[in-house]
């Protein structure tokens, strides 16, 4: 009978660490519960935010030898891009840099564009792109349509596989160069010397001056080079050219010479000289007559690499195309201030005559 008091103790000592043991399962529960609401208002805090930072908007470098207007490739290209569903500010930014012709400052302006990581550069020439490629081998680099043999220029292995990072739209400016010659020829059937208006410090103008070799000789033709290095040798190169007794004008490509047009149909207009060039708006500015790819084509076809190389492309597997509409345009006021008569068999090919 004496024992009963031990057995009750113990009992008691049994249930208490049981209630202990329960009160600590309690315990860690609402830790555990504690924990996981925590953890679930976190995580709800955090994924919206995460939700609401803006995906990284893609940006686009323009290189350019020249300077910026309405009319300019880096313009004509942006027109085209919106058309692509691109809002400047919403899902596209540009960064531009031109040189305003001082060439020795393209190298700066293309590590500039490097620096600000953009994701492609557009470049109109071939100094342009020379620049941008020395600046950078991994970004890529789109140049819209002045470039006319990338190839010789050393710029891309071929146009069907471009290779590197470097891919555009090429005018094929050495066919051409023949083409508008001929066209001189057709147009002054007596014509026998041609001056032809180039810059040394572009590669893409100076290739098209040798390339006009080949069907001059074939035309029966002389050329007379009017080599300049900047807009000061206008007035001279015209009184060479004069001298030389030229009867006709052919203007390569280029940025100095693009910029400084109206200067030179005011030149060729003084000295008498029928001139054409590969662009309308010579013509449309009083330049006799243009022959040359369509000018909206290459900023279309331009626009639709750029948007393919944001969705994953790369420049080497896009390989550098080729215009296939062309345009002769011919302005008849500046015909007849030269007293010249356009015949009937290239007035009839003309795409756009200005009365």
């Amino acid at each position: 009978m004496r024992a009963l008091p031990i057995v009750h103790g113990t009992l008691t000592s049994i249930l208490s660490h049981g209630e202990r043991r329960n009160n600590q399962r309690r315990k860690t529960m609402r830790r555990r519960i504690i924990s996981v609401v925590l953890a679930t208002i976190l995580l709800a805090t955090i994924l919206p935010a995460q939700a609401q930072q803006p995906a990284k908007i893609p940006k686009i470098g323009f290189l350019r030898a020249g300077s910026e207007s309405t009319s300019s490739p880096i313009e004509l290209f942006r027109r085209e891009f919106r058309k692509l569903g691109y809002v400047e500010g919403k899902n596209i930014t540009f960064e531009s840099r031109q040189a305003e012709n001082k060439l020795d400052r393209l190298p700066a302006l293309a590590d500039e564009l490097v620096r600000l990581k953009v994701d492609v550069i557009i470049t109109p020439g071939a100094n342009d792109t020379r620049a941008a490629k020395n600046a950078t081998r991994t970004i890529p680099i789109v140049f819209l349509g002045t470039v006319s043999d990338p190839v010789s220029l050393g710029l891309v292995d071929s146009l069907a596989r471009p290779g590197g990072n470097i891919t555009g739209f090429t005018p094929i400016g050495g066919v051409l160069i023949g083409k508008r010659l001929e066209l001189l020829k057709e147009t002054i059937p007596k014509l026998s010397r041609v001056a032809v208006l180039w810059h040394r410090q572009n590669p893409g103008s100076e290739q098209q001056w040798k390339e006009s070799q080949l069907p001059a000789r074939e035309l029966g033709l002389q050329l007379h080079s009017m080599e300049v290095s900047s807009a000061k040798d206008f007035e001279s190169a015209f009184k060479e050219a004069a001298k030389a007794r030229s009867a006709a004008l052919l203007m390569t490509g280029g940025g100095l010479l693009a910029n400084n047009q109206k200067q030179i149909i005011s030149l060729a207009t003084k000295n008498r000289l029928p001139a054409i060039a590969g662009r309308g708006d010579f013509v449309e500015s009083g330049g006799l007559m243009s022959y040359g790819p369509d000018r909206i084509e290459p900023y279309q076809r331009a626009a639709v690499m750029v948007d393919k190389i944001l969705k994953g492309a790369k420049p080497a597997d896009l390989p550098v195309e080729q215009p296939t509409k062309f345009e002769l345009m011919i302005n008849l006021k500046t015909a007849k201030a030269l007293g010249l008569t356009i015949p009937p068999v290239v007035l009839m090919r003309a795409e756009k005559v200005i009365k």
